[in-house]
């Protein structure tokens, strides 16, 4: 599938088919078996890495490619042709929503420390900002991290945390200013760091191929060359990001639900029904025609955010509009997909199960559909 739209490039285009032959080789056939392990292997992600698929976003003064929103939204739509989402979200957590808070708050000395690892896939990173009573809500976080000597001493318990179980590095949110609402600290933590357990992987209804885990700190000292950014302004500094991590949950369920409509059209023409095949049904078809036109707008929104992004335009309208809508329509789509599987749809061995179970977190995770209305809403009435 070529990428229609004034955004894309020859190189765009070439990212685009370099990580759909990818997934359609590596990740596809195998799948199945990384559902039941719950994690993708470590060697498929250091392959990646060898590959470049890691450097998109990291500058070229640190040996990354140096490109931008566009190209995050993208490599995450070629994933979601894998029709795996949990080895989307495993790849997309590491590159596009924890990475991104190291560069843009790093300094010299973490960026030695822990790019080369990232980019070459081989050293995986999680971010732990949710928390039991704290998810969008990031001032409601409750971890504290006190000053110790000369470094700091973490208290609290992160949830749902994607990669938490296998990862190497969490960037992990603190209260460091206890008068002061929005006096967060982020710091990078180790796996192995006294202290620092993984409380238990958390079993889900989809995603079943990542790790998401209940992480606890326990009087975890992390010293002072850990901290990362500005002390007192990770809450505003992990605002940075946000924007980019909603439009790669909207880009990796993009390119689930195009192939969910492809694998849907291809059954339909298949399977017969009432003396022909079920896509001779004008109700299949219509509803199928309905259903890529609702991803054909939500491919535009997307990359059109993408773009005001890569311009340094204000984009939280935009972003959080399409995140609402978007994740609303491919569960939609999914929901027809699934129907029109008539009972094969329903089997767990089917595909399209799958992919409809992976669908229904996206308007869940990385800002509720209600949070992203309010923020349309904030910026569409004076």
């Amino acid at each position: 599938m070529t990428l229609r739209n004034a955004y894309m490039t020859n190189e765009l285009e070439a990212i685009y088919d370099q990580t759909v032959e990818f997934v359609q080789k590596e990740v596809t056939p195998h799948g199945e078996a990384w559902e039941e392990a719950g994690k993708v292997p470590r060697d498929v992600l250091a392959t990646m890495g060898s590959l470049g698929m890691f450097s998109l976003r990291v500058p070229e003064e640190h040996g990354g490619l140096g490109m931008g929103y566009v190209a995050s939204a993208v490599f995450s739509e070629a994933l979601g042709s894998s029709t795996f989402a949990g080895f989307d979200v495993t790849c997309l957590v590491h590159t596009d929503m924890s990475s991104p808070h190291l560069i843009n708050s790093g300094n010299q000395e973490q960026f030695d420390r822990y790019l080369p690892g990232i980019m070459a896939g081989t050293h995986i990173m999680a971010v732990g900002v949710s928390e039991p009573d704290a998810g969008s809500d990031v001032a409601g976080i409750r971890t504290t991290a006190v000053k110790d000597g000369d470094g700091w001493r973490l208290n609290g318990t992160k949830l749902y945390i994607t990669n938490g179980v296998y990862g190497d590095t969490v960037i992990v949110a603190a209260r460091t200013d206890e008068t002061n609402k929005y006096g967060i600290s982020m710091f990078l933590v180790d796996q192995g760091t006294e202290g620092f357990t993984v409380g238990k992987k958390l079993k889900k209804h989809g995603w079943l191929s990542s790790d998401t885990a209940e992480l606890i700190f326990d009087d975890v000292w992390v010293p002072q060359e850990n901290l990362l950014g500005t002390e007192h302004r990770g809450f505003y500094e992990t605002m940075k990001n946000f924007q980019n991590e909603r439009m790669v949950l909207v880009g990796m369920g993009v390119g689930a639900a195009q192939a969910a409509i492809d694998l849907t059209n291809e059954y339909c023409q298949e399977r017969g029904a009432f003396g022909g095949k079920l896509f001779d049904l004008g109700a299949i078809r219509q509803r199928m025609g309905m259903n890529q036109a609702k991803i054909d707008a939500a491919r535009a929104a997307m990359y059109h955010a993408a773009w005001l992004g890569d311009q340094g335009e204000d984009n939280v309208k935009e972003m959080s509009a399409i995140k609402a809508w978007g994740c609303e329509a491919i569960n939609e789509v999914m929901y027809d997909c699934v129907q029109f599987h008539g009972g094969m749809g329903y089997m767990s061995e089917s595909a399209i199960d799958r992919m409809a179970r992976d669908a229904r977190i996206l308007p869940i995770g990385g800002g509720a559909t209600e949070v992203m209305l309010e923020e349309v809403a904030k910026r569409s009435y004076v």
